[in-house]
């Protein structure tokens, strides 16, 4: 990745639904050299996707809860069937693998007190393999990104 590949991620993060014109117009470049880089970041997996950013709360799911999970054992087949089992809970946002006192890190949206209590009695308690679940809801979002600082080779 070059200085002018960054400025397209950049760009891009920034302003997903930007077309081909404008984007070239803005990282200065020919629309056809842009777009050759912008179809080679697609296709070595840089660029994974393009997503809306929708508003939680209009949603119907302004709640964060963040949840440590401990499991029974960390065998590589307990380890497989709760990450198989967890990518199916609708409202799981963001699940990580972690060093330190638990197992694993879950980021869920909810409603309320209320939907949390049903997430964690009928999806969250039932996952494979789970000991214990430590729950904390968060009360304010202070920073909140999917910009991603990009960086290039030698940077």
């Amino acid at each position: 990745m070059d200085s002018q590949d960054a400025i397209i991620l950049q760009v891009l993060q920034e302003e997903g639904r930007l077309s081909n014109v404008h984007l070239a117009e803005r990282v200065h470049l020919s629309e056809s050299a842009c777009l050759r880089r912008v179809r080679a970041l697609e296709e070595d997996g840089t660029i994974q996707g393009y997503c809306a950013q929708v508003d939680p709360g209009k949603a119907g799911v302004p709640g964060i809860v963040f949840v440590s999970i401990t499991l029974e054992r960390q065998d590589q087949e307990e380890l497989h069937r709760f990450e198989e089992a967890v990518a199916n809970v609708p409202e799981v946002m963001d699940c990580y693998l972690m060093t330190g006192e638990f197992d694993y890190l879950v980021r869920v949206v909810v409603a309320d007190a209320e939907d949390f209590e049903r997430i964690h009695r009928q999806e969250l308690t039932r996952l494979p393999g789970v000991a214990r679940i430590h729950s904390s809801f968060a009360l304010r979002t202070v920073k909140r990104s999917s910009t991603l600082p990009i960086r290039t080779a030698g940077a």
